[in-house]
């Protein structure tokens, strides 16, 4: 059996990811792992690794799209990039971003979008990003039997806000705020909780005061779980990693050497050779060099 039917019969036997499978992990204190991924294959890749999360973040903007940040990816493309991942996915749990200003006008424009999330592409939960503010339309979102991820500290769409991408909870004012807001969306009933780009003295200290999993990104070990951007672990980036950020691979330059290859093989003439060119069966090509011989001979 390959390597890819046994990660697939792997896969298949394991047990679906769900919300309370997840929060079940934290009381046991087993470490949770999440992965972004944007399309069939690389969620097909994290899912069959056995990752318990797959988020599919709005940086799709910035690593898929191109986009300088992540504001102006559309519900639309994050309601498409969603769809494929879920085609991927059959044990890990999918998360949807919301993306900016889908959720920002009214608490009525946030369901519609959401629901979409889970009707349209088959997300199981969707992820906002804020703190106590979002508390009404969490309660308004989980009313409406959808799991709710929340998100606080360095949060990408207030990036004007913020003043850049800067480390937060640095003062003890900042600290206590975080506090609260984690606390807020605990109470809320959210079902995990993002910790971005904060100490992580202070990931800790939320991480044993809620009773939701924290899924740490930039905020240190004491987090419940971990969650890395795809494109960044696997090297495909084209701009220096964050602090943070551990490459586990260098896909770009293999990707690159592959491209370079081809196009050396085309140019040479070594590609495709004989052996990768189809072929006329043999007595089609007696009758067609008969004709052939024919036509000459007039």
């Amino acid at each position: 059996m390959s390597v890819t039917s046994l990660r697939s019969a792997s896969r298949a036997s394991a047990p679906k990811v769900t919300t309370q499978s997840i929060f079940e992990k934290k009381q046991r204190h087993e470490p949770i792992t999440c992965l972004t991924a944007y399309d069939y294959a690389s969620a097909r890749l994290v899912d069959e690794a056995g990752v318990d999360m797959v988020l599919v973040g709005d940086s799709l903007a910035m690593v898929i799209l191109g986009y300088e940040n992540t504001l102006p990816v559309t519900m639309q493309e994050m309601l498409h990039h969603t769809a494929a991942v879920r085609r991927g996915t059959e044990r890990a749990l999918v998360i949807a971003d919301m993306p900016y200003a889908s959720y920002h006008v009214s608490k009525r424009d946030a369901l519609r979008n959401a629901t979409r999330f889970v009707k349209e592409a088959g997300a199981e939960a969707v992820k906002i990003e804020g703190g106590a503010k979002r508390v009404p339309l969490i309660a308004r979102l989980i009313d409406a039997e959808m799991p709710v991820m929340g998100h606080i500290g360095l949060t990408p769409q207030s990036l004007h806000v913020m003043g850049g991408y800067k480390v937060q909870g640095k003062t003890l004012a900042a600290v206590e705020q975080l506090m609260k807001d984690a606390v807020a969306l605990d109470r809320a009933g959210v079902f995990s909780i993002v910790l971005e780009g904060i100490p992580r003295e202070v990931a800790a200290m939320i991480t044993a005061e809620v009773e939701a999993p924290t899924i740490g990104i930039g905020a240190g070990p004491e987090c419940d779980g971990q969650v890395l951007v795809f494109h960044d672990i696997m090297g495909l980036t084209f701009a220096p990693p964050a602090k943070f950020v551990r490459q586990y691979a260098d896909l770009g330059a293999a990707i690159g050497q592959a491209i370079a290859a081809f196009k050396a093989d085309v140019e040479t003439r070594q590609y495709p050779s004989d052996a990768e060119s189809y072929h006329l069966p043999k007595e089609t090509k007696t009758a067609l060099d008969t004709l052939l011989a024919r036509r000459h001979v007039r």
